[in-house]
Order: structure tokens, then sequence, then C-alpha cells
């Protein structure tokens, strides 16, 4: 009962840090899609380059650039980072570009990209991982990402993935995003700026990250041996975001 009453607090302290990323009202949370689809192609002035520039045209990421992928992600987590990017509660370690393009974007400019993003739905399969390794790139196994992902590493006491990011990560509601399908440069690179920012803040060590509420990948992350880290991101870049389904025909009552 006490785990259970955990969870129930965390997920509503969660939704209030993630749902609500600002005292606007739930109609100014998403803006103009049209708008926001100049800036993602365009860019705005000298201070933002288009979006697609790293993104992609599809919202697809780019394994090479360590861009995430955008597309099919939670839009009130996309509104999120960009607002903590804004303010510094998290920090750009890839390419050090986001906190100066957020602090160039009014509110209205980042709900309008967000609004715009989440029309994106090219289907994607994740990180070519074949292709990874070609180019030297040290790629996790995704079996022991799947049973990860599943099941978690109850001795280490490391939840199952799908415990807050649903089956194979597709997200929870509006809560926690979207993993699956995600570049696997950006899962690994993540995680481990998590587990660094499990123990070192980010003002002190700009490869940290600690913008998760309540600290709750922090805690996840730091359970994490870099293998875990790596076969959990070979796993969640491919797999399906759906169930196949039951192929049987049902039997008549």
């Amino acid at each position: 009962m006490k785990t259970h009453a955990w969870i129930g607090a965390v997920m509503a302290a969660a939704a209030a840090l993630v749902l609500v990323p600002s005292a606007q009202a739930a109609e100014g949370l998403m803006g103009d899609p049209v708008e926001g689809r100049k800036i993602y192609f365009e860019g705005k002035g000298d201070q933002v380059p288009a979006c697609a520039s790293c993104h992609g045209e599809d919202g697809l990421g780019s394994d090479d650039l360590g861009a995430p992928r955008l597309a099919y992600q939670v839009s009130t987590y996309e509104l999120k980072q960009l607002m903590d990017f804004k303010t510094d509660k998290r920090v750009d370690n890839t390419a050090f570009a986001m906190n100066d393009i957020a602090k160039a974007l009014t509110d209205e400019d980042m709900r309008n990209v967000v609004a715009f993003v989440h029309t994106l739905k090219t289907p994607f399969f994740g990180s070519d991982l074949d292709k990874l390794r070609e180019n030297g790139v040290e790629v996790g196994n995704v079996a022991r990402g799947w049973a990860i992902v599943n099941f978690g590493i109850p001795e280490r006491g490391v939840p199952a993935c799908k415990s807050c990011h649903g089956f194979n990560g597709r997200s929870a509601g509006r809560i926690f995003p979207a993993i699956v399908g995600q570049r696997y440069t950006y899962i690994k690179h993540e995680l481990e700026a998590f587990r660094l920012g499990a123990t070192t803040p980010h003002t002190q060590d700009e490869n940290a990250r600690d913008n998760d509420p309540m600290g709750m990948m922090r805690k996840v992350a730091a359970k994490l041996t870099d293998d875990d880290i790596k076969d959990v991101a070979a796993f969640l870049t491919q797999a399906p975001p759906a169930t196949p389904g039951n192929p049987r025909t049902p039997k008549r009552p």
C-alpha cells in the first residue's frame, strides 16, 4: 500500500510540474501551428536558426548531431524543455545552442513551435544500429535492454522504464515523454547526463542534467551502469510503439 501511495504522490507532483509549465491557462499551452511552421523551417531573426537544420524536416532528429527526434513527442514535455532552456534550468550539453535559441523566443513563439511539431507524424523506427556500429559507436544489447525496460533491475532497485513511460516507452499520458523510437545517441547521452546530475548540479557541470520533476530520472540513472544505459538505448530506439495484437479469431460465445 505504501508503494502505491508513493507512486500516486509522485505522479501527482509530476503532473503539477509538467502539465502546467506556466501559470497560463490550458488554452495558452498550444499556439498557432502556422506561425510555428515558419520558425521551424525559417528560424527567427539572426539568433534563431531553423529548427529543421538540426532536428530534420520531419522532426526525426540526427544521430550525427545528437539531436533528438521531436515528432510524436508529448507536446507539454517539449514546451517544458524549451522553457527550461530559456531559464537555464537545463543546459544544452550537446550542441550548446538551445539555451541561446530559447532565450530569443517569446513564450508565444515556443507554444507556436510546439503546436507545429505536434503535427509531425512521419513514421520512424529508430536509429540504424548497424550503421552506428560501422561508424565505431558502441551499441548495447537489445535483448538486455528489453528486459530492463519491461522488468527493471530488481536487485539494484531499478524500476521498469514502462512503469512511467508506458509500453516500450511510448509515453504515459501528458506527464512522461515518449522515448520509443528516439535516437540512440540521444537516449544514451541523456541517461548519462541524468546520472551525473544525481551527484552534481548542472550549475557546476554543464554535462549534468537535473530538470526532471522530483529527481525521478536522476534516481534511476544513478543505479545504471554504462552497459545498462547502452542496452536500454539499443532496445528503445528500435522498439515498436504498439503491440502486435492477437492474430487469433475470437470464439463466438
